[in-house]
């Protein structure tokens, strides 16, 4: 079993469907008995379970009539036999268990286990509840006594076990509709299911374990996945050493555009992250009576005052990069500035305001990375900031075919999208980063990376991994009161070692 914030390297993401048909091509091509399976995936709940709360004394498993439910009762046997005290609560009609999770449910019946009906007062005085109830067969949301079931057992002190994946828990979304039960760990089986990296996803799902239960890799190469889990270092990128010599010129010119009255800061922030990335110069164009204290608060940064277009057009010829939106602002000044920065053609990072101007005025382009929070993906897609969050997939696919280029959808488990290749997933991060400024820092580091001469969406991966990274390097100290600034003095150690984030 795979801890998943212990490795790097890319690892896929499936949807339900998929993961039902790994399951059967499992069963029927490869002949691994379908109890076997499921034997596998208990055994290895319990082994998670005995490693993360090992002075466990007394466990209630909550069971469903699928497959799930199968699962739970193994975990329950197990438990039995390793002495705990076991309190087996079964939701749904027992003659409606069929097949394997019949075979597992006799098996706990003999071994001399005990099946009741759930009651919410059956989980009082248990160290640990292990949530098998709906797996990843949930295609509707929790009713009734299904409904009140998770939500006593979101009431309940113990910590929560979720077999595969928390019941009410959208498995290829990440979305919650009405409730879905709060695991402290989750243990998922054949593939990782995407909607536990994104969306609402982390909050449910806690620690998640992965296992493959063993399967062959012939099994998966019939499936190809429908995203990749991304974390840094990232294989491959800026991964050789500068040769001895490298000159500025040769790492890119990111031009930074914003900073309208009052939000000088912002083009800061980004011009900083693109310095500390590795870019060869940054300059910043922002209000005339800003470039000054701007030049003395970081006189790395060449600022320039640009009252127009006139003013910005020199910038842009002798600029390789261009990030536009930092606090841009929605005025007339901001409007025209970033009409120039669309018809001039350059790499460019598309953030913020310069967002929302272009949800009003769509114009497509190939080479750019566009990075909207969801409730700027919504203007960009004339949806609702909750739609977006529903399908987090769909609204970061439709962005860029929309606007082409790459889509940065933030958030966590910030999702990025490019036409024609596998949507990544990024789980690296932290509450602490949900701050003023971070967002300004993300789109510099993009376009730091976009200067060394990668690509729009690889640039767009390795800076969202590299931004969380860092962030995770920032929290050593709390969550609490770390700002962006916090994050910049991460990203140069961050980008010249190997440390794995997720």
């Amino acid at each position: 079993m795979t801890n998943d914030t212990s490795i790097s390297g890319p690892r896929p993401l499936y949807n339900a469907a998929q993961v039902r048909e790994l399951d059967r091509t499992a069963i029927e091509a490869v002949g691994i008995p379908g109890y076997t399976l499921m034997t596998r995936a208990g055994e290895g709940c319990w082994a998670c379970l005995r490693t993360g709360w090992p002075t466990v004394r007394a466990i209630a498993v909550v069971c469903g009539t699928g497959n799930n439910g199968g699962d739970g009762f193994v975990i329950a046997r197990l438990a039995l036999a390793a002495g705990l005290r076991v309190v087996v609560l079964q939701l749904g009609a027992a003659d409606r268990i069929r097949g394997d999770a019949l075979l597992a449910r006799e098996a706990y019946v003999a071994a001399g286990g005990v099946i009741a009906a759930f009651t919410p007062g059956a989980l009082e005085g248990v160290d640990v509840i292990v949530d098998a109830l709906l797996g990843t067969g949930l295609g509707r949301p929790p009713e009734g006594e299904w409904c009140a079931a998770i939500e006593a057992i979101n009431q309940t002190p113990a910590p929560v076990l979720a077999v595969d994946i928390p019941s009410g828990l959208q498995a290829d979304t990440g979305a919650v509709a009405g409730v879905a039960v709060r695991a402290a760990r989750t243990v998922t089986f054949i593939g990782r299911k995407a909607g536990l990296y994104t969306g609402q996803g982390p909050d449910y799902a806690g620690e998640v374990i992965f296992s493959d239960l063993e399967l062959p890799r012939e099994v998966y190469q019939r499936v190809v996945p429908m995203a990749q889990l991304q974390s840094w270092p990232l294989p491959g990128v800026l991964d050789r050493p500068r040769l001895r010599t490298a000159h500025k010129g040769q790492h890119g010119h990111v031009l930074v555009i914003g900073g309208d009255y009052g939000m000088a800061g912002a083009v800061r922030l980004a011009g900083e992250a693109a310095l500390r990335t590795g870019a060869g110069l940054v300059t910043l164009a922002t209000r005339p009576e800003h470039a000054a204290v701007l030049a003395a608060a970081c006189p790395e940064l060449m600022s320039h005052g640009v009252t127009g277009v006139l003013d910005l057009k020199p910038l842009l010829l002798r600029a390789t990069v261009v990030v536009i939106g930092p606090g841009l602002g929605q005025s007339a000044w901001a409007r025209s500035l970033l009409a120039a920065v669309l018809e001039a053609g350059q790499p460019r990072v598309i953030d913020a305001d310069a967002l929302n101007l272009l949800a009003g005025e769509p114009v497509r382009a190939d080479y750019q990375v566009l990075t909207p929070h969801p409730g700027e993906a919504g203007r960009l897609l004339g949806i609702t900031a909750a739609a977006v969050q529903a399908d987090r997939f769909t609204a970061a696919q439709a962005i860029s075919d929309r606007y082409g280029g790459t889509a940065v959808l933030k958030g966590a488990g910030t999702v990025v999208s490019s036409s024609g290749q596998l949507p990544s997933v990024c789980t690296a991060g932290n509450p602490g980063m949900a701050t003023a400024g971070m967002g300004d820092v993300l789109s510099g580091v993009i376009a730091g990376l976009l200067g060394q001469g990668l690509d729009p969406p690889a640039a767009a991966v390795a800076g969202v991994c590299l931004h969380g990274c860092a962030g995770d390097r920032a929290v050593a100290t709390g969550e609490r009161g770390m700002t962006a600034r916090d994050v910049i003095a991460e990203l140069r150690a961050v980008l010249n070692t190997a440390r794995v984030c997720a």
